[in-house]
């Protein structure tokens, strides 16, 4: 696998595989699959468009040129909060869950993190549920801040996500 920052010719593969996340696994998203199924080219392309300190969308490919998962980093936008930036859209195809990809495209987004100027730390939600990604979010040094009971709610289903916080910088 390599890793790469995605660019708008990648926007079909992105808005495929991400389409494939939310439908399989929509208790992890803040979104759902009929909302984004209906998003222009022009609104993934948008998504996926790098902006210097900003924002950043990677994806892990294989030899092949396949997209096997995503991943994005969005600086938050107020004055007050522009230390912090948000992990979010993150999904690995299950065919090569366990081989590595998430830990290869989290490690990338930590480091283009550390470069934006100004970043101090990258926060993210997980479903509490969802052992294989806490392990990994904790082992690339995410610590737990809290957790927000009842998060997300699909199909009658209360799912409960733990808020992570990775210092790039001692306070």
């Amino acid at each position: 696998m390599y890793i790469r920052v995605l660019e708008k010719e990648d926007a079909a593969l992105y808005q495929e595989l991400r389409l494939m996340g939310l439908q399989q696994c929509p208790e992890a998203f803040g979104s759902d699959y009929d909302r984004e199924v209906r998003f222009s080219r022009e609104t993934v392309i948008e998504r996926l468009q790098p902006v210097d300190d900003q924002q950043a969308t990677v994806g892990a490919f294989g030899e092949d040129g396949r997209l096997w998962g995503i991943a994005a980093a969005i600086r938050m936008g107020t004055v007050k909060e522009r230390h912090k930036a948000d992990v979010c859209r993150v999904f690995v195809h299950p065919e090569v869950r366990g081989g590595g990809a998430a830990r290869q495209l989290m490690t990338e987004l930590i480091r283009l993190a550390q470069g934006w100027t100004g970043v101090e730390q990258l926060r993210l939600a997980v479903n509490a549920a969802n052992e294989p990604a806490r392990r990994l979010y904790m082992a690339l040094g995410f610590q737990v801040y809290g957790t927000e009971r009842e998060s997300l709610k699909w199909n009658g289903v209360y799912y409960d996500e733990e808020l992570m916080v990775l210092r790039l910088v001692k306070a």
